[in-house]
C-alpha cells in the first residue's frame, strides 16, 4: 500500500516523520515490511528542507511520471505564505485517483485552494484557523479537533496530530489491535481525549482592539478571584451593562461570561500543569465557586476533567517526592478529591 506524503519546502519535519514512523512500525508488527510503501513527494527539488534544520531526500517530485497512490497526505509548512500553482494542478489531477487523501497542519490550505474540500468538514492547527476561515469561508472548519475524518478525507491539526491521523488509518487498514500495539510502542494515546484547546494558549487571538473592552479583559486576567459579573466589569470601565455586553460580543464573538470562564480555565490549567495544589485551592484561586464548577468548565471547554488533565500534563512531581512514587501519589490525591466530593 503506497502512502505518499507531499512535502512543501520548509515542511514541519514531524509531519513527515511522525506518520512515517507509525506506518513503518505497523508494518514491522504485521511482519510484512511491504504492508506500507512510504514515499516523500517534493514539490520540485530532489530534496526538501524541513524544520529543525533537517533535510529529506525525496523519493519523487510532482513533475515525475505518475505512479499509483493509495493514500495521499499533504504536509504543512509552519511559515506558510504562498500557494504554488503547479502543486494545485498536481493535486487536482492526483486526488481523484487515490483511495483516500488528507492533510496535516497547513496542508489543508493547498487542498482547499485546489477546490477539493467542497462540502467537507476539516481542521487545521489552531494558530492557522482564523486565516483559513477568512480565506475559505464556505468550508466547514472545526478549529478545536485533533483530526477529522469525512469520507475519503482526513485532516489533522498539525505536528503531533499527524501521528493521531496515521494511527487511525492503521486501525482502518489492519484493525484496532495492531493500532493499539503501535500506540503503546510509541508511548501515546490511541485516541487522545479533548481537543486542541488543551494545548493552545486559551486566549490567544481573543483580545479586543477596542481600548475599553481591552481594559475589561486585562482586569479579568489580573483579578480572576474577584467578582466578574457583567455588571462589575461594565462598572469598572464606565459603560452601561447593556452596551458593554453588546460591544464585547461584537468585538470578540463571545460573551463576557464566556471570556471569564475561558480565562479562569486557562489559569487553572497552568496551575494543574505546574503545581501539586489541591483541586479545591486551584478552583478558589481561579475564581470558580467550587471544584464542581471548575470540572464543568474543563469538560465543556477542554473535553477532560481537571484530574485527567493534571494526570497527563503535570510537568514534574511535587518537590521532595521521588519520581518513582509520583504515580502512586497522584492516584491517591485524585481518589481523595473524589471522596471529598
Amino acid at each position: 500500500m503506497r502512502i505518499v506524503i507531499l512535502s512543501p519546502p520548509g515542511v514541519q519535519s514531524l509531519d513527515i516523520v511522525g506518520p512515517a514512523e507509525v506506518f513503518w512500525e505497523a508494518a514491522r508488527r504485521l511482519g510484512d515490511m511491504d504492508a506500507y510503501d512510504i514515499q516523500i513527494m517534493s514539490t520540485g527539488a530532489p530534496s526538501v528542507s524541513g524544520t529543525g534544520q533537517l533535510r529529506f531526500l525525496a523519493d519523487r517530485t510532482i513533475f515525475d511520471p505518475d505512479e499509483p497512490i493509495d493514500t495521499l497526505l499533504v504536509a504543512g509548512d509552519p511559515s506558510f505564505q504562498t500557494i504554488d500553482s503547479d502543486v494545485i494542478a498536481w493535486l487536482q489531477r492526483r486526488v481523484p485517483t487515490v483511495r483516500r487523501f488528507g492533510s496535516i497542519c497547513t496542508g489543508v490550505f493547498l487542498l482547499a485552494a485546489a477546490g477539493l474540500l467542497e462540502g467537507k468538514k476539516v481542521t487545521t492547527h489552531w494558530e492557522c484557523a482564523d486565516k483559513f476561515a477568512r480565506d475559505f469561508p464556505a468550508i466547514d472548519l472545526d478549529p478545536d479537533a485533533i483530526y477529522i475524518r469525512d469520507g475519503a478525507l482526513i485532516t489533522a491539526a498539525g505536528v503531533t496530530s499527524g501521528i493521531d491521523l496515521a494511527l487511525s488509518l492503521v486501525e482502518e487498514d489492519h484493525g484496532r489491535d495492531i493500532a493499539m500495539i503501535v500506540a503503546r510502542y510509541m508511548v501515546m494515546f490511541m485516541k487522545r481525549p479533548g481537543g486542541q484547546s488543551q494545548f493552545s494558549a486559551h486566549l490567544v487571538g481573543q483580545m479586543s482592539e477596542t481600548t475599553l473592552i481591552q481594559k475589561a479583559q486585562e482586569y479579568v486576567l489580573a483579578n480572576l478571584g474577584a467578582p466578574l459579573a457583567v455588571d462589575d466589569l461594565a462598572q469598572k470601565i464606565g459603560m452601561s451593562k447593556r452596551n458593554f455586553a453588546r460591544v464585547f460580543r461584537r468585538e470578540l464573538g463571545m460573551t463576557p461570561a464566556d471570556f471569564v470562564t475561558a480565562a479562569r480555565t486557562d489559569a487553572a490549567r497552568r496551575l494543574l500543569e505546574d503545581t501539586a495544589q489541591p483541586l479545591q485551592k486551584i478552583a478558589a484561586m481561579c475564581g470558580f465557586t467550587d471544584v464542581n464548577a471548575m470540572r464543568r468548565a474543563f469538560t465543556r471547554t477542554i473535553g477532560v476533567s481537571p484530574n485527567h488533565y493534571r494526570g497527563r500534563f503535570q510537568r514534574s512531581a511535587p518537590a521532595g517526592l521521588e519520581r518513582s512514587k509520583y504515580l502512586v501519589y497522584e492516584t491517591r490525591q485524585a481518589r481523595r478529591q473524589e471522596l471529598r466530593l
